[in-house]
Parts: C-alpha cells; structure tokens; sequence
C-alpha cells in the first residue's frame, strides 16, 4: 500500500506536467487569468466582511438609549443588600414571557444580597390609558416601588388612541407613579411593529413614539428605543424580521435582542461610579403638559352604581358559548346588562370617567349623559370582539370641570350590524379623579 501511494505521488507531477505541454502556451494563460479573477473575488469578499463588521460595529445598543436622570437611586436602593421592587407595566409583550423574565432574573444575579419582588402588571391589548387607571391598583398598592418599566407604544395606535390620548395616558402613568414615590426610577420602553419599521425607512418617526417622548423628557425620564434599533439592525442585514424576529409578539430571538439592548442600559447605569455618592435624588415633577392627563386615575367599584331593572352583577361571569377570553376579564364579578333601555347611574368625582368592559361578539350600544346632559352613543363593538371578549377601556368624558358629577348609562335598541346582541359587560367604572374621593 505504501509502495501504491508513492507511486501514485510519483505519478502525479508527470501527469500535470504532460497536460500541460499538451495545452501548451494557451492552458497558462488561462490559468493565469483564473488565478486573477480568483484573486479579485476573494478581494472582494475580504472587502465585504469588512465594510459588514464596520456596519455591525456602528450599532451600538447605547446609541437608541436616552438616560436623562439616570438610574441611581434603584442602583443604591438595591446595592444596599435590602428588599427592591421592581414593577413591569405593559401589554402583551410584558405578559408574555421573555424579555421580562431574563431583566428579572439579571437584576438578582446583579444584586444576589438584595430581596427581590418583581410585580408583573402586562396585560394584554393594554396601552397607556387603561396603564394610567390601572396603575393604582395593579402596582402602587403593592408598595413603595423602586424601578418601574413601561411600554404601550405597539397598544397604543393599535388601539386607535389619538395623540392627545397617548400623551395623556403615559403622562398619567409617569405622573401618579412619581407622585406617589418622587425617588422611583422609571424605564419608558418603544417596542417595534412592522408600521414603526416601514415609518423609519421612510425617514418618519412614528407618532406614537414622538408623544410619549415628550412625555419622557418632559419628566426626565429614561427610555429605550427599540423600534428603531431593531429597524436598524434588520436593515444592515445582522437578521431578518421574517425568519428571525418574526412578529410584533417577538420569537425568542427577539426577544433576547430586547434583553440584550434593555441589559446594556442597566450596566452601563449601575456601574460603580464615583458620581453615585450614596445618596438618592427626588426626580423633578414639573407642571402638567395636558392638564387633562390621567395622573389620578383609579377604579371604581360596580357596586357603587345605582342600577335599575334588567342591570345585575353575575359573580363569576363566563361566556356560555366556547369564545375567547382574557385572564382578568373571565370568571369574574361583572355588571351585566343585554336589555334595551335598562339604566344605571354613578356619581363620582373628577376631571375624566370611563367603563372597562368585555366586549364580545355580542357588545351593544350604550347612550350615556353627563349631569343629565345630552345623550351620546357609543358603539362597545371592536374590530376585535368577533373573536373574544375583548378587554376595553372606554373613556366616556375626559375633559369634566373637577367636581362631583353624575352618570347616566342606558342600553340603546340599536346596535352594530356584526353583533350579535346588546350586551353591556362592565368590570370596572374608571376615574380621574383629582380629588380627594372618586364617589
């Protein structure tokens, strides 16, 4: 075998050499012009990687983060070794596992002396105002929190939110939450949605984003544009929104690009730095940008409305057909009426009030008044409530002089032609209170 294998390297230089005669002067230059062209690709994909890496390089996670008053006080809150509270407050990007549960589990390795309670307030479909409503209830009662996260970007125009209505629904949120702890850090959060993408490549900012950045610099408040990061990235081509990021509700590598860009912040602003000096600041509460915001909203109990025949409170409302749910919004105490003409009223005081509701495949038309105004119509049917019952929040009257008022709701005979009936499911009235008592 040996003697064969020598043989065969032999064999072999005699061969080309043969060939090559045989070609004569016509096989070398084509040889030579093979090895030209050989070498001008392989330039060319050296000068490819390159200019590639270059363009990688440029994007950098910190260029889409905007600090302003930082992160301290949670820094020296939790590098205390004490308890932290740490509130996550959303739609479904937040509900959903993810990015949330990774920063939650980043924070305590990052401070393995400090206890930890993580209140996960995401809710699906929810933007800035149900946020601003909600707020009270879902994360302030629990206590005095030290960094709270918000997103309601994606929700927001979804949703159909007017501009006046996203400015009034984070600024409520950043509001109540910074009167209720002057020293709590907070975290705005713009999600990408292929809408956002298709703004940015048209040299547009999304509206959505530019509101509730006034919002965020308004109050000093720290925030993270992952929508365009994430535009940038696909368009230099480091992944694809088809195979990789896939959708708004990202896949798991997205949801580690969100990770990924929200943990550099938090590292870059909780390094070891002379300029934390141990002692924490009041962020600033300047005057309101809308003097109607939502900045003292809170539910209202059904039972305090005053209800007339055909109103009633099922206890642990289901629907009796197969329809979709949401968590929160099934198996739940509801105030329920499917009768034409059937009226409640409530008295409450403040600037705005509301009704959060299940609107299903069988939402109505409700006709309300204010201090036995004239009646207006509202149309309880989404584009949505085909599906499921759809979680809402209707704000009914926002710009109410701030005193006692009264409410008055009645079933319309009308109602959409896609519905299937007159149903009115209230989970909660909402107000805006700006006194002291809602009711």
């Amino acid at each position: 075998m040996m003697a064969q294998a020598r043989r065969l390297h032999q064999i072999t230089p005699g061969f080309t050499e043969t060939c090559a005669t045989a070609a004569g002067a016509q096989a070398g230059r084509l040889r030579q012009k093979l090895q030209v062209w050989w070498g001008l690709f392989i330039t060319f994909i050296l000068l490819l990687s390159i200019a590639i890496n270059f363009g990688y390089a440029q994007i950098k996670s910190s260029d889409y983060h905007f600090v302003r008053d930082g992160l301290q006080n949670s820094f020296i809150k939790f590098n205390k070794g004490m308890k932290g509270q740490v509130a996550f407050l959303g739609g479904s990007i937040t509900y959903n596992p993810g990015w949330r549960d990774s920063i939650s589990s980043y924070i305590e390795k990052r401070f393995p002396e400090t206890e930890f309670e993580f209140i996960a307030a995401g809710i699906p479909s929810m933007g800035s105002t149900p946020g601003a409503f909600r707020l009270e209830r879902d994360i302030l009662s629990k206590g005095k929190i030290d960094l709270l996260f918000v997103e309601a970007a994606v929700n927001d125009p979804t949703n159909g939110r007017s501009p006046t209505e996203q400015i009034r629904g984070m600024e409520g949120i950043i509001r109540h939450a910074r009167s209720s702890n002057p020293k709590m850090d907070i975290i705005t959060m713009y999600f990408v949605d292929p809408d956002k993408m298709e703004d940015y490549n048209n040299e547009q900012k999304p509206e959505v984003i530019e509101n509730h950045e006034k919002v965020a610099v308004h109050y000093s408040v720290t925030s993270i544009n992952l929508a365009k990061e994430v535009t940038d990235r696909i368009n230099a081509g480091e992944f694809s929104w088809k195979n990789d990021f896939k959708n708004l509700h990202p896949s798991p590598f997205g949801q580690v690009i969100y990770y990924n860009s929200i943990k550099k912040l938090l590292e870059h602003e909780w390094r070891t730095s002379p300029a934390f000096k141990g002692k924490k600041i009041r962020h600033p509460l300047p005057i309101t940008l809308d003097e109607f915001s939502y900045d003292k909203g809170e539910l209202i109990d059904i039972k305090k409305a005053n209800v007339s025949k055909g109103w009633n409170i099922d206890p642990s409302w289901r629907p009796s057909k197969k329809e979709g749910t949401r968590a929160g919004y099934v198996n739940v105490p509801l105030l329920i009426s499917e009768n034409p003409e059937s009226e409640l009223t409530m008295v409450f005081k403040g600037k705005a009030i509301g009704i959060a509701v299940a609107a299903g495949p069988d939402a109505g038309i409700i006709e309300y008044s204010i201090d036995g105004g004239d009646f207006k119509k509202l149309d309880l049917f989404t584009q949505w409530s085909s599906q499921l019952h759809l979680p809402w929040y209707y704000v009914l009257e926002a710009e109410l002089t701030p005193k006692k008022h009264t409410l008055t709701i009645k079933i319309s005979n009308d109602k959409n032609q896609e519905s299937k009936g007159n149903a009115c499911r209230i989970k909660h009235f909402f107000v805006n209170a700006d006194m002291a008592g809602a009711y």
